[in-house]
């Protein structure tokens, strides 16, 4: 039986955004025997994205689990959903309690190492709607995850996402603030993030 670590939300003091961080969503017990099941199961791809022109190897692995004909396209890709598994479908169910939202669809990442990243980026794909709440649970390594304002050169945040940790992204975040994961020099273990959001 799946059981929740739940640790009061921090809520970030952040301008036109509203970003609360559960650092100890999962126990450390349970995040562990979870980072081992999605390393072991899911399959995961390597998709090639564009970049001025250019193709290049994505820096990490993905995969999209979700309800059916819910596909999600970024960056040049379109994923078509896996059905849920049995354990996505409780690790959803729990973040949906926390999040308030029922979410149509989780996108996995695979950090392999330090080199592996996540670029500025906002989750503003039409899809997602106005406004969209995005859940984002993190086993594995912590990795530092930074917010930059769009219009504000000088507000800058950073945030360490911590295993078993719950970020939850929703109002107008996405709108107002771009993130990212970026690359570290340090030598670094596998870290896994699950992203849920609602495709509309």
């Amino acid at each position: 039986m799946m059981t929740l670590f739940q640790s009061e939300p921090v809520l970030l003091d952040a301008k036109e955004a509203t970003i609360l961080y559960y650092p100890h969503f999962f126990d450390a017990l349970e995040a562990d025997e979870i980072m081992v099941n999605l390393q072991k199961d899911i399959p995961w791809q390597q998709d090639e994205i564009t970049v001025y022109g250019k193709k290049h190897a994505q820096p990490r692995l993905t995969a999209l689990y979700g309800n059916e004909g819910k596909t999600y396209s970024y960056s040049n890709i379109k994923m078509q959903p896996h059905p849920w598994s049995s354990l996505l479908q409780k690790i959803k169910l729990r973040v949906e309690a926390a999040a308030q939202t029922n979410f149509t669809t989780v996108l996995l990442n695979y950090y392999r190492d330090g080199k592996d990243s996540n670029g500025w980026h906002a989750d503003n794909e039409k899809e997602l709607g106005v406004n969209p709440v995005i859940a984002s649970l993190s086993f594995g390594a912590a990795r530092t995850f930074q917010l930059k304002h769009n219009t504000e050169l000088g507000l800058k945040k950073s945030l360490v996402l911590e295993h078993g940790s719950l970020l939850i992204m929703k109002g107008t975040t996405q709108h107002f603030w771009k993130h990212q994961i970026p690359k570290t020099a340090k030598p670094i273990e596998p870290r896994i993030n699950l992203t849920f959001r609602v495709i509309k």
